[in-house]
């Protein structure tokens, strides 16, 4: 009998390495050091801590899985997943950073990049000597990237560039990015390419920072090209490989934001127990009455079901297994969860909570980008039906 869990990949080991609880306290000591004074200033504000990110850099935590012959730590996926982790219990804006330079920018060049374009960029991207930035996204195409205007012609030993990208992390702030542009047909997956675009490169700006709900101290801007001319070397692969180069960087970007997601319901939930254990009513904690703990119950539950789900993801993409599947799986799941543990915790705090003097109502607003960054639930859910369907 055919079922999900036969069909699946045997072996699985949800044991705690001694590399992941190093790496995982690191990365609470940190957050709880150099970021959480500073998370409702930066929210307010929109400030996008470049320094910190230098910071985070020198301990290894910007290039996780870089190999150590290019300056990164060396690690896999769960200690990648428990540095995400830690830091978005503490702020999901200075989470969703990490993940998109690491998992994105930097983990499409790792991939996909020859040699000499790995030293020539990993180094800096692994120490954050360099931000990195990624581009699929436009105006008009969102979930139907194949769409995309963006083009590249090639002209004698350079591409030509002309278009935009909307919605990119680090768009002002990164020192390179890896673009999808169209060298072919429109609506043609063999017809977009993959290409690596320097800060300074002439007809090559940024547009506005976007004024967002949550995730306000991780900067979103629109990337700009007029005529920007970038050396064909630049080209990651070959031509016309770069939506194929996309959708597996996506399997772990993916990852990425379950690990995000889990660190914000991680951080909601143990903001909700602790105050359901301190506030008091009726001559009692609140954490006494059936209709808080029963929220808490289910709020562990789903939490912990996430957990299992990202750990399972994170499994197969160290052993070089089809992921597909799971990544959507646990980034469904685990961002659907991150908003209603959000929700629930600023119904325990009740009015409290709609405020920002306590932390919830920041996790409630960040939550919500979860379900819609690197593929909306709706994508997951028909990325999950297909490959159940096959």
């Amino acid at each position: 009998m055919s079922t999900l869990l036969t069909d699946m990949p045997s072996g699985f080991d949800f044991s705690v390495s001694e590399n992941q609880q190093m790496v995982g306290q690191m990365a609470k000591d940190f957050a709880e050091r150099y970021i959480k004074p500073h998370v409702m200033e930066w929210d307010e504000s929109q400030h996008f801590p470049i320094e910190l990110f230098k910071q985070l850099g020198e301990l290894g935590m910007m290039g996780v899985m870089v190999p150590e012959q290019y300056g990164g730590s060396g690690f896999g996926y769960h200690e990648y997943v428990a540095v995400i982790v830690e830091i978005a219990k503490v702020c999901g804006s200075i989470g969703l950073s990490v993940a998109a330079h690491n998992s994105l920018c930097t983990g499409h060049i790792m991939a996909f990049a020859n040699e000499e374009q790995k030293q020539r960029w990993l180094p800096k991207l692994a120490t954050a000597e360099w931000i990195g930035a990624w581009g699929l996204t436009e105006a008009n195409t969102g979930s139907d990237a194949m769409g995309m205007m963006t083009t590249a012609v090639l002209d004698g030993d350079e591409y030509v560039i002309n278009g935009s990208k909307n919605w990119i992390t680090h768009g002002k702030s990164s020192n390179v990015a890896v673009v999808m542009v169209r060298t072919g047909e429109k609506g043609d997956s063999k017809g977009i390419s993959a290409i690596v675009i320097e800060k300074g490169t002439p007809g090559f700006t940024h547009g506005k920072k976007e004024n967002k709900l949550g995730m306000r101290a991780s900067e979103t801007t629109e990337l700009i090209f007029d005529n920007c001319r970038v050396p064909k070397e630049n080209l990651l692969g070959k031509q016309g490989e770069g939506f194929a180069q996309a959708m597996k960087v996506l399997d772990g970007g993916r990852i990425s934001i379950a690990a995000l997601s889990l660190g914000i319901a991680k951080g909601a939930f143990e903001a909700a127990v602790a105050y359901a254990k301190e506030r008091k009513q009726f001559g009692q904690p609140i954490a006494n009455f059936q209709g808080i703990a029963f929220k808490l119950a289910d709020m562990a539950t789903e939490i912990e079901a996430a957990e299992l789900l990202v750990m399972q993801a994170a499994d197969l993409k160290n052993k070089h297994l089809p992921v597909t599947k799971q990544a959507a799986m646990a980034k469904y799941y685990a961002s659907e969860v991150a908003v209603r543990t959000a929700t629930e915790a600023v119904q325990i705090f009740g009015g409290y909570g709609y405020t920002k003097d306590f932390p919830v109502e920041k996790y409630y607003r960040d939550a919500k980008l979860c379900t819609i960054g690197e593929g909306t639930s709706e994508i997951q859910k028909i990325v999950i039906s297909r490959e159940v369907l096959r």
